[in-house]
């Protein structure tokens, strides 16, 4: 019997997590089942659970991957930028309405909410590192009030569509520069 690499093992993986991203978006996490993500990722039963035990832990493989990368620098101008990206991955990855999906289920399994958790107090740290010359506590302030509008962008990006980045770039700015 031949081996099987490792990479085809990777590859199996994130074939199952990439069609769970995109059932979940579309569908949301209640109403995807186990055999839904057998039929969208076109694999088996068994080949799925060889990877996840469940949905619960297909979700936080899904949240260790997603990263909204950051500007190196808090500017007007690359916080614009840095929403316009959120609206594309929104677009064309229906990335706000698996945000959304993620956070809605994290309201109610204690588990992914740490993790959902950890991932925010990651983001707030990073966001008050390209704050310097600011005292920890502004800084901390600030990174709490970054984090809250980026996370209302995109889930106004969820229900709304396609929504202006411009006044959400706007506020934030006015929000660092407080």
């Amino acid at each position: 019997m031949p081996k099987v690499t490792q990479a085809h093992l990777d590859a199996r993986r994130q074939q199952i997590i990439d069609a769970a991203r995109a059932r979940f978006a579309s569908h949301g996490f209640a109403r995807t089942s186990m055999p839904d993500l057998v039929e969208a990722s076109g694999l088996s039963t068994g080949a799925i659970y060889r990877y996840f035990k469940s949905k619960d832990q297909i979700v936080a493989a899904i949240c260790e991957q997603t990263s909204d990368t950051l500007p190196g620098e808090l500017t007007a101008a690359s916080v614009l930028d840095f929403l316009k990206d959120v609206r594309t991955a929104a677009r064309e990855h229906d990335h706000a309405r698996l945000v959304a999906q993620i956070y809605a289920e994290a309201a109610v399994s204690p588990a992914l909410a740490a993790v959902v958790r950890q991932q925010l107090d990651d983001l707030r740290a990073a966001v008050a590192t390209l704050l310097p010359g600011r005292s920890a506590e502004d800084a901390a302030r600030i990174a709490e009030a970054f984090v809250a509008l980026c996370n209302g962008y995109a889930n106004q990006l969820a229900v709304r569509g396609d929504v202006d980045p411009g006044p959400f770039a706007a506020a934030l700015t006015a929000v660092i520069e407080s």
